[in-house]
């Protein structure tokens, strides 16, 4: 039988991912995410949820995110990839869903991207931490084996055209952060 902190913790992993994808409902059809208790302005670029915030919409880390992917890929003679700004309040969802749950991953496809890199908990905040994640990413290639080298994968993808980084940073500082690929 299932301990009740199995099934408590199984359960909420079910409220997040549909909170996620109500998130990005939201985001679809109107550009904008205004989760409860946020303190952001449509535009403002970042939000407080809970006492965490969210990366946001505006320049920022989410650029310094995209910016230093596609300086990766110049190395190899590949064109950069497209900010996807419209899913980068989708992107902060996933990466505050992930937070919450502890998992890594675990609302991968709730924003309609392909592939999906994730920062889970560094420390930050998010404009001094993106640069080392990504660049521990990078130097898991080349290689073409996805389960040791996915995440260079995702990052040099002749495939994939655009990337929306997203951010959560935790009360405690910790900082999540997911890239998704499209």
């Amino acid at each position: 039988m299932a301990s009740s902190a199995t099934i408590h913790r199984s359960s909420m992993k079910k409220i997040l991912r549909i909170l996620v994808a109500a998130a990005c409902l939201t985001v679809a059809c109107s550009g904008e995410i205004q989760p409860v208790g946020s303190t952001r302005s449509p535009g403002s670029g970042s939000s407080s949820t809970t006492g965490g915030s969210t990366g946001g919409s505006s320049g920022g880390p989410a650029q310094l995110c995209v910016d230093t992917i596609n300086q990766y890929r110049s190395t190899l003679g590949l064109g950069p990839y497209t900010r996807w700004v419209e899913q980068e309040a989708c992107a902060d969802a996933q990466a505050a869903s992930d937070s919450f749950s502890g998992d890594a991953h675990g609302a991968f496809g709730q924003c309609t991207e392909n592939a999906q890199n994730e920062c889970p908990g560094w420390d930050g905040p998010p404009e001094s931490m993106i640069t080392d994640c990504l660049q521990s990413m990078w130097n898991e290639g080349p290689g073409a084996d996805f389960g040791s080298h996915g995440h260079y994968l995702n990052m040099s993808s002749t495939e994939a055209t655009r990337v929306a980084c997203g951010f959560y940073t935790t009360p405690t500082g910790k900082v999540w952060s997911v890239q998704d690929f499209h």
